[in-house]
């Protein structure tokens, strides 16, 4: 996967404070190679929400040794301040296991490990004995028909975060067009999203396959974020703002939200058996929606 940046990145979003270790706001993650420091450096001064340095598709085989010895300055100069994560070599492939290492030894700077190819709760096995006592989560990147099959199972390990649809390796084994539009998607997104949420773990959607910050774009971020995901990769800095203001609800959104749990609390305080908002009843189901509204800002 090719990664652009831009010479000027936006440096600005709105405050969204962290609820948990696991729930990190991820609406806007941006992907920059390990191997280039410049690179890395810009992303990392964005306001991307989440910076994944990647070890993996956008580093030569040659370069790979010298990406990691790279990468592991960086996330302990920047992890204490910011969300950083580091995308490793597959299993399979001569990286994986000093890849974990290094990651290993980063500690608490490091957010998070994103597995890329995980087809199988083995790969996580796999990770989590050569991790060992390290307590860093992982991120699973689904890119494979396999992995999709076995989504159940991979969101079941108990080091998972998340989550990542990688569209460009999956289009690839199903034959499907690079142009696909995000609806046709959907059994994918849906499958992903629902075992995700069922197993209470972060579903992100991956890189648009464009680097503009274009009406295509914009439409694929909110299409997934309706649907129900956290958050979507970028691979442009462009295209972090419209991607975090796709999945941040609106000041009516919250206001909605926090009219509704007020009215909820206010009928079990006075003992009554149903609310009411606006002519309307209110029920538990409301008050998830309500509630998951409210987490998107941090409340």
């Amino acid at each position: 996967m090719a990664v652009h940046l831009a010479p000027s990145l936006p440096t600005e979003l709105p405050e969204v404070p962290v609820s948990s270790e696991q729930h990190l706001r991820r609406r806007a993650v941006l992907v920059a190679p390990g191997s280039d420091e410049r690179k890395a450096g810009k992303a990392l001064a964005s306001a991307a929400d989440e910076v994944v340095l990647d070890l993996e598709d956008a580093v030569t085989a040659a370069q790979k040794d010298a990406a990691r010895e790279l990468v592991a300055p960086l996330v302990r100069e920047h992890g204490a301040t910011r969300t950083v994560s580091v995308r490793i070599n597959g299993r399979g492939t001569p990286w994986f296991e000093d890849d974990l290492r290094a990651c290993a030894a980063l500690g608490d700077a490091l957010a998070s490990i994103v597995i890329p190819k995980v087809e199988s709760a083995d790969d996580l096995v796999e990770a989590d004995r050569i991790l060992g006592e390290s307590t860093v989560p992982v991120q699973a990147l689904i890119e494979t028909p396999a992995g999709v099959q076995r989504i159940d199972e991979i969101v079941a390990g108990s080091r998972v975060a998340g989550v990542i649809i990688g569209y460009a390796d999956l289009g690839a084994s199903l034959g499907r067009a690079r142009t696909a539009a995000p609806e046709h998607w959907l059994y994918v997104q849906d499958r992903v999203l629902h075992a995700a949420r069922a197993a209470g773990v972060q579903a992100i959607d991956g890189p648009f396959l464009g680097i503009a910050d274009d009406d295509a774009f914009r439409h694929s971020a909110q299409w997934v974020s309706d649907l129900g995901f956290d958050g979507k990769w970028v691979i442009h800095p462009a295209q972090i703002t419209s991607a975090a203001a796709a999945f941040t609800p609106t000041d009516d959104q919250v206001d909605a939200a926090r009219k509704v749990l007020t009215a909820l609390e206010e009928a079990e305080n006075r003992g009554a058996g149903a609310a009411q908002l606006d002519g309307q009843m209110l029920d538990e189901a409301v008050a998830v929606a309500a509630r998951r509204t409210l987490s998107k800002i941090g409340a």
